[in-house]
């Protein structure tokens, strides 16, 4: 008897697999394809005619010629919030600047004061149907930042609320302490004073409960300087907790760099990073997660340097940024479309963007975001002809079955 006559064992047979393995070219198409399960994780994934003798007697699931590709991840969102910010599409749609509208007290802190009114149920409530919307297109895994309660009390809520999305949903959630998000109304102006009590107070309430994966910021000129961030990245290291950064968004401020220079799983948005600053995340290793969102929805001219993070060989992302004020965007199908759109990323690279990259960007690349042995079993069967057809439609979900952990 072998172990595996111990285990419980499925097979998907007769498919196409983009696997993603960066050992083979391009999406790493496998054409009869199999892919074995073996208590959750995958133990096979290669042609069908390769099928290892041992899962002859396994439970068999015919994909009738489907295409299967890893589960979609969704590696940027703020999904945990409040209310929306309709009114302010409205402001912006008359001429107001994201800028203005954030200095006159909207942006941001508008989703502050509603979350600050919201219980935690509240939050659990309002964020499902948001999640429902991307799992239903295929999305396996999903990070959710805090960042819209801005004081110990109400950023420890949002975690919370994110955690318990995981006990509600078949889906993996990775979480991410955004306390410098932006300057709440009763610190009156005072950065500093904030940012000492996300380093002394919220941080170190956040590790002690164990809500966050990684820590991130807002680097920018109506948020926090490359100072500010540095002492957030300190005091997330002494905390052994890895960061992450909204970097170079509206302007140059070197974020990219500064995000590099501490080793950070990625930087997000990354409009107007320079030469420089795409050196910089290549060595280090940090993955630019590519958003489309915000750029179509605040009607931004200014596009990524997608050219600059290929010569440097950069690892490009794409996530939808889901958020009530700059990316009401819950479809990722709809955000690769944008991405190969607007910024003109490949087929190849909005597919990788989205499952092998957009892991590597969470620190889950050895995990899930690839169709290999070991890697848990997190894959997608679609009712497509080929691969380029999930970001070439809009407004169309091909989803045939999603499958997570085996199930």
């Amino acid at each position: 008897m072998t172990a595996m006559e111990n285990d419980i064992a499925r097979v998907w047979r007769n498919a196409r697999l983009a696997t993603l393995k960066e050992s083979l070219p391009g999406l790493g198409i496998v054409e009869g394809g199999a892919i074995a399960v073996v208590n959750g994780r995958i133990a096979f994934a290669g042609p069908e005619a390769e099928l290892p003798a041992e899962f002859a007697g396994a439970e068999s699931i015919d994909c009738e010629g489907r295409w299967i590709t890893p589960g979609l991840i969704d590696c940027h969102t703020h999904l945990v919030h409040a209310g929306d910010r309709a009114h302010e599409f409205e402001l912006r749609l008359a001429g107001a600047s994201y800028e203005e509208i954030a200095r006159a007290g909207g942006g941001i802190v508008s989703s502050v004061k509603a979350l600050r009114a919201a219980s935690e149920d509240d939050l659990v409530r309002e964020t499902l149907p948001r999640l429902d919307a991307l799992i239903a297109e295929g999305v396996t895994t999903v990070e959710i930042k805090s960042g819209y309660g801005l004081d110990t009390e109400n950023e420890l809520k949002s975690l919370r609320a994110a955690r318990r999305i995981a006990d509600e949903r078949d889906v993996t959630v990775r979480t991410t302490f955004l306390g410098a998000h932006a300057l709440p109304p009763e610190m009156n102006g005072d950065k500093t004073a904030y940012i000492r009590k996300v380093v002394t107070e919220m941080l170190p309430a956040v590790a002690a409960e164990g809500l966050a994966d990684a820590v991130d910021g807002f680097c920018e000129g109506i948020a926090f300087s490359t100072a500010e961030m540095t002492e957030v990245f300190e005091a997330a290291k002494a905390h052994g907790l890895p960061v992450k950064l909204h970097a170079d968004q509206l302007s140059n401020l070197h974020g990219a760099e500064l995000a590099a220079r501490y080793g950070a799983l990625s930087a997000d948005h990354l409009e107007y990073t320079d030469d420089a600053g795409a050196a910089a995340m290549a060595k280090a290793g940090t993955v630019a997660v590519i958003l489309p969102g915000a750029f179509y929805f605040i009607r931004e001219t200014k596009k990524p340097p997608v050219d600059l993070f290929r010569k440097h060989g950069v690892k490009m992302a794409v996530a939808t940024d889901a958020n009530p004020g700059t990316s009401p965007l819950t479809s990722l199908l709809l955000t690769m479309n944008m991405a190969a759109t607007l910024f003109g990323m490949t087929v190849e690279e909005c597919i990788a963007g989205v499952t092998r990259e957009a892991a590597r960007a969470l620190g889950l690349v050895d995990e899930v975001g690839t169709l290999e042995a070991g890697k848990w079993a997190d894959f997608v069967l679609w009712d497509i002809g080929r691969p380029a057809e999930l970001v070439y439609r809009m407004g169309f979900n091909p989803m045939h079955a999603r499958i997570r952990s085996g199930h």
